[in-house]
């Protein structure tokens, strides 16, 4: 073999050696890339769970802190017993009204009396208030209704007083001075109808403004169950006692704003009630008041509504007794009928037994009358018996023939002289 084929040998054994090995250098790097990127995207999928779980968690979080926030906008659980209860019984509230007045009309000396009797009710304060100040619209429509029923009444009297007065002037039996005073009196009563007309027109046309504001000033006295230092109070207990106290604080402070000409009471539940509808429904509160709300029963949908099975038992039995009394009139009336067709029939067979019973009798004194004269009287009765039915059959009415009388007739002796 000469050199030449060793090299070429050589060089082919060398290049298919290098071949293979880049080859296997090649493999190794694929399944080296393919088991990174597996662990890469199992890398990924687990931070992408704990992800969404905090994007769950915030969602959760956001709603909760919403439904939460609702529940601190209304900002009291319910109204009893004159004070507004918060935070599920740990917080209580009493509100004093106050009158305003009008300090700039006062004289010198009046400012400096309500500057001196503000200065000592401040000086009084024991306890943290907060002062309220609620805006409404002036609601003239109980006014318009009230001054309507007097108007009415003074009309039915206007109407009389003119019915008297004309009946005065046709009798002719009154003097002139009792006709004059009657016509005195007619006429101021017109005049007092008319002046009511007038005010409640101008107190319609008031009612049209809606830009008709008033004030009405309150003091919110709050206490804290926790203030009472027993915890071993079930929660009557624990109202009873915070309202003595609370009402203890809001009498103090209605005796210390007297001292500044201001007059003040104490709200009971339903103008609490009416003060928290008006914070809260201010637009609707306008042209849908409280008493109305009440009227409609905007709350028995949820509150009082009465459970539908409850309802349709209810219903079932009403319904059971109209059926029942139903049928009790109807099987009275059968009953009825039926004794009244039994008396018809007995009114039908009255002569046939009349007759069957005089037989009877005949026969049975048939010993001491004789047989002649009982087949006699016998075949006279069976006579008057076949005429009747004659008569029947001819469309004639015996229902209300009447026996044969014997009245002023001398009985025959049945016995033997």
């Amino acid at each position: 073999m000469s050199n030449t084929e060793q090299l070429t040998k050589l060089l082919t054994y060398t290049l298919v050696s290098v071949i293979s090995l880049l080859f296997i250098v090649f493999m190794v790097l694929v399944v080296v890339w393919l088991k990174n990127k597996t662990q890469e995207n199992n890398q990924n999928r687990k931070n992408a769970e704990p992800t969404n779980g905090n994007k769950n968690t915030k969602k959760t979080k956001s709603l909760g802190e919403n439904k939460q926030s609702i529940h601190k906008f209304m900002e009291f659980d319910t109204v009893d017993d004159n004070m507004i209860i918060q935070d599920n019984g740990k917080r209580y509230l009493m509100v004093v009204e106050c009158q305003g007045i009008n300090y700039d009309l006062m004289s010198g000396v009046e400012k400096t009396g309500v500057e001196q009797g503000f200065i000592q009710f401040l000086n009084t304060l024991r306890n943290p208030i907060q002062i309220y100040i609620q805006t409404r619209s002036v609601n003239l429509e109980r006014s318009i209704q009230t001054y309507k029923e007097k108007l009415k009444k003074i009309e039915e009297k206007l109407n009389n007083m003119k019915i008297s007065y004309q009946q005065m002037k046709e009798d002719g039996e009154f003097s002139r001075e009792e006709i004059d005073k009657a016509f005195f009196e007619y006429t101021k009563q017109l005049n007092l109808y008319e002046y009511g007309k007038d005010v409640i027109n101008n107190t319609e046309r008031m009612s049209l403004n809606t830009n008709i504001l008033n004030k009405k000033y309150y003091i919110i006295v709050p206490y804290y169950s926790s203030e009472l230092g027993a915890s071993n109070l079930d929660k009557e207990e624990t109202q009873n006692l915070v309202f003595s106290e609370l009402y203890t604080r809001a009498q103090s402070i209605v005796a210390s704003i007297a001292a500044c000409g201001v007059r003040g009471k104490i709200l009971k539940s339903n103008e609490l009630i009416e003060l928290l509808y008006m914070a809260y429904n201010r637009d609707e509160a306008e042209v849908f008041g409280l008493d109305k709300a009440l009227k409609a029963g905007y709350d028995e949908m949820y509150s009082t509504a009465p459970d539908v099975l409850d309802k349709r038992m209810r219903e079932l039995d009403k319904l059971i007794d109209e059926k029942a009394v139903e049928k009790a009139r109807q099987k009275l009336d059968e009953a009825l009928s039926e004794k009244e067709q039994a008396v018809k029939e007995k009114e039908k067979s009255l002569y046939d037994l009349i007759d069957e019973f005089a037989t009877l009798y005949l026969e049975e004194n048939e010993k001491f009358v004789g047989k002649d004269v009982i087949d006699n009287a016998k075949g006279k009765i069976e006579k008057e018996k076949q005429e009747r039915i004659q008569k029947t059959k001819e469309g004639g009415n015996t229902k209300n023939e009447k026996p044969k009388s014997n009245r002023g007739r001398k009985p025959k002796s049945t016995t033997n002289s």
